[in-house]
This record gives C-alpha cells, structure tokens and sequence, in this order.
C-alpha cells in the first residue's frame, strides 16, 4: 500500500514543494469563502430587499459610458512536452487587476467593451530531476519563479438578458492583446544562469460570466472571465538539450479573473 511520506521523509524540494502547496491551498480556500460571502450579501440586498431601488430607467440609455474594475487573477501554464517525462509542477498565487472600461452600447441585449488595464501575476514552476537526465545540478535548477505583468487589453462582446427589477445577468467573449513588461526577452542570460524568460506580446481569447447590479448612484457587477493564451510564451535557452525548455512543445497562460466592476 501507497503511505503519504512525512516532512523528514522528503527531499528539500519536496519539502518545498508539499509547503508551498499547503499555504496556497489555504490562502485560496479563504479568497473563496470572503468572495462568495461578499458577492452573496450583495445579491441578497438586491433580490430580497423590501424596497426596490429606484434609479434612472435610462442607465443604460447613452451610447458610450464608462467605468473602471478592480479584481484578481490566478494564472497557470499548459504545457506541451516533446518526451513523456513527469509534468512541470506549476504553483499558483493570486494576482491583482485594475483597470479603465469603455462600453459601446448596440441594443438593448449587446456592448462592445474595451477594457484596458494592469495585470499582475506570479508563478512558480518545479521541474522534477528526470528532466535532467543524468546532468549535475542542485535543489535550486528545480525552481524558477516567472513574474509577470502585463498591459492588458480586451476587447469583448457582451451578451446581456432583459433587465428585471435591479439585476442583469450577461455573458462575455472576445479576444485579447497582452504586453509582458517584466517577459525579459531580450536577456541574454537564459536558465544557465537561472533566468527563465518568457515572449513580451500575448494574445488570448476570454469567456466569461457577471451580473449588473443597478444601486442608486451607480452600476455594480461582479463577474467572472476565463483567460487562455492563443500563442507559445516560451523564449527557449541557447543550449538545445536544456533541460529546462528542450522537452517543452509550448507553454501557454491559462487562468481566471475575478472583477468587481464600477459604472
């Protein structure tokens, strides 16, 4: 029978490896639970309040309006691998966003929206040693963070249902440019001397889901978008065999953000 291996049983990677996860597990755990207990306050003063909130019938009138968002993201990788070794580890953390948004309204149902903004994100990524294949190396060549932040632009297409009472449910796609502004591309220095690059421009596409809340003053809406890399973000090392980028196909950005939303 299998038995889960203690702290003392594991080599310092591991140990790493096992530590990290518990403490992103956690932080994750409670993001969650603060998220859905804000959103659910929100939603119940909406829906089961006794008085209704009265505002302007013609909020979502004018053809172009504006707002800004606040949020947070938690990226991953996919990888794509030329030989069947063990997978790259990726851990997570959450990231923030803040951004501008510009709404173009169609009809009543669809707006174009640009949302311009500033993302950032961090990951870690734990190589096991049988990407080394026999090479000398030490705990510190099975860790590479990749920190990331990026100008971030979408444009999207909003799909939205009848507005009823003071909520609007809708969903939204479209596609999307991102310039990494710490990508360092153009370092000479690659993973031989422990800097791990990435390209400089990705593009995505993004789904997503939200809901309009109409306060008094002001449109509130939460809502939840996919995010997936369309291009390889992988700037290879010079040595071909290396193990940290030879067995890579491509690595893509896959992730989610959560955005709080002010109009």
């Amino acid at each position: 029978m299998l038995k889960s291996l203690s702290l003392k049983e594991m080599t310092n990677s591991e140990q790493h490896m096992t530590l990290k996860n518990n403490r992103y597990y956690h932080m994750k755990k409670l993001f969650v639970i603060l998220s859905f207990f804000f959103a659910f306050q929100t939603v119940s003063a909406q829906l089961f309040s006794k008085e209704k909130i009265k505002n302007n019938e013609n909020f979502d009138k004018p053809l172009l309006s504006w707002g800004y968002y606040l949020g947070f993201n938690n990226y991953d990788f996919n990888f794509d691998y030329n030989q069947d070794l063990a997978d790259i580890q990726v851990i997570k953390s959450f990231g923030f966003n803040v951004g501008l948004i510009g709404n173009l309204r169609i009809n009543e149902y669809l707006d174009l929206r640009l949302e311009p903004g500033l993302v950032i994100s961090k990951r870690e990524l734990n190589y096991h040693s049988s990407f080394f294949q026999g090479q000398i190396f030490n705990d510190n060549d099975l860790f590479r963070e990749v920190s990331s932040t990026y100008i971030h632009i979408p444009l999207l297409l909003k799909i939205s249902t009848k507005r009823v009472n003071n909520i609007k449910p809708f969903i939204v796609g479209g596609f999307s440019t991102a310039l990494n502004l710490s990508s360092n591309q153009e370092n000479p220095d690659d993973n031989s001397a422990g800097q791990f690059r990435t390209k400089k421009n990705v593009f995505f596409y993004e789904l997503g889901v939200g809901i309009d809340l109409y306060m008094f003053w002001f449109k509130f809406t939460p809502s939840i978008r996919g995010v997936f890399a369309i291009n390889d973000e992988l700037v290879r090392d010079s040595d071909l065999n290396s193990p940290w980028t030879s067995n890579i196909t491509s690595m893509k950005t896959r992730g989610f953000f959560i955005n709080f939303t002010f109009q």
